[in-house]
């Protein structure tokens, strides 16, 4: 009896680390503040200053605002997983599953208020993190599946400085909160290895709806040679987070800081404009989970887990024609590098991905607008091997994860 506790209490605590990494990974990172950025795959976001939704980029940017604007709408995530060719155990054949992505939908809302030529303030609220992965309850291997719905709200307060004609400042602050859902469960090889002392669909972790809060900052600088030529650097800092389910259940896990670097040249006596991006995202920081205060007798008081994270990277070009008085066109290129290594999951696909991006702005009036962004995001097939030493199970697939993304947003000056 003794060893079939310290399985169940092995099984439950990794369980709980392999639906918990999910949350993290780079491939669920949203690019989601904005349906101007998602039409030019955000190349030149954190200078371009075109609408209100600079500010989540690059704070400093609002300098360049004469007048408040603000700007609302929302983003449409699609991802579409394939895992294929999964054995399971070494020897078990695991049907192909490719309905395991789904449906999100990220808000974002932006206000810059110039207070004179100096200085301007500004409040958002948008998404930086977000999935959702729901493998089939009969999944043959069911520890490494299950439900994973996870969602992160950025609200922030910033101020930005022109310091000279030239040269812009900007800071804010970042208030974010999270939430996540866990479900995971036993396999028939589980409970065959147990003698079905553990029934199989036994529940192995059921944190739902575990939220938190946390603080962050972000800064910039926008550095301007002409009207039609600039470079602006943003960072974010994001701090370890903390979700708490009503059960005691309390996951850690380090989220990642961001830099931008971008560029915006307007061709002079053209129409046309190109822009680009380089965004490093710390993911090497992402180290470890830990797990404390869980009141499930099976599983203890902690557990943590290490991980072999690497920095991602998203390079992104871009152009925009002016056609005429109400009609704005882009278009945009990015090449993201995944965050994982060594370490994979058939629950959380992840690779190097591409993004074919385009949208456009319609002038209603003088004062308002809208805009319209698509991207096709695609990813590479990649050989996943998953195993769990204390379980004597192991998984290993080919997966692959696409997405489509789509953006409505409303502007207007006041």
């Amino acid at each position: 009896m003794n060893k079939t506790r310290l399985f169940k209490r092995s099984l439950l605590a990794v369980t709980v680390t392999l639906a918990t990494q999910q949350a993290m990974a780079a491939g669920f990172q949203l690019n989601a503040q904005s349906a101007t950025g998602l039409g030019r795959a955000f190349a030149g976001d954190a200078v371009i200053a075109d609408n209100a939704s600079v500010m989540a980029r690059n704070p400093a940017a609002m300098a360049l605002f004469d007048k408040m604007e603000l700007s609302l709408g929302f983003e449409s995530i699609t991802t579409m997983i394939e895992v294929k060719d999964a054995t399971y155990a070494g020897a078990v054949s695991v049907d192909d599953t490719d309905d395991v992505g789904g449906t999100s939908i990220a808000p974002n809302i932006h206000l810059v208020v110039p207070v004179n030529d100096k200085f301007a303030w500004g409040v958002n609220a948008y998404t930086n993190f977000g999935t959702k992965t729901e493998f089939s309850d009969n999944y043959t291997a069911s520890e490494y599946g299950g439900l994973t719905d996870v969602k992160s709200f950025n609200f922030g307060l910033a101020g930005s400085y022109r310091l000279t004609e030239q040269l812009s400042f900007g800071a804010g602050l970042d208030l974010i909160y999270g939430q996540g859902t866990f479900k995971r469960s036993t396999s028939a090889l589980i409970a065959l290895k147990t003698s079905n002392t553990v029934k199989q669909g036994t529940p192995l972790v059921n944190v739902d709806k575990a939220d938190g809060w946390a603080v962050g900052f972000n800064l910039g600088t926008v550095y301007e040679l002409d009207e039609n030529n600039r470079f602006g650097f943003g960072y974010h800092y994001s701090p370890e987070f903390t979700a708490k389910d009503d059960k005691g259940q309390e996951i850690t896990l380090p989220l990642p800081d961001i830099a931008e670097f971008s560029g915006f040249h307007k061709i002079e006596d053209t129409s046309f404009a190109v822009h680009y991006s380089v965004q490093w995202i710390g993911w090497s920081a992402f180290d470890k989970i830990e797990m404390r205060n869980l009141q499930n007798s099976l599983v203890g008081t902690s557990y943590d887990k290490q991980y072999q994270w690497q920095d991602g990277w998203h390079y992104s070009l871009g152009g925009t024609y002016y056609l005429n008085k109400d009609w704005t066109l882009r278009a945009g290129y990015m090449y993201d590098t995944s965050a994982q290594d060594k370490l994979t999951s058939i629950s959380v696909p992840d690779s190097d991905r591409q993004w074919l991006s385009a949208g456009f702005t319609y002038e209603i009036d003088q004062a308002s607008n809208v805009d319209f962004g698509f991207t096709y995001l695609i990813g590479e097939d990649t050989q996943v091997n998953e195993s769990v030493a204390s379980l004597g199970t192991s998984v290993s697939a080919t997966t692959r994860a696409d997405a489509i993304l789509v953006g409505l947003q409303y502007s207007r000056s006041f």
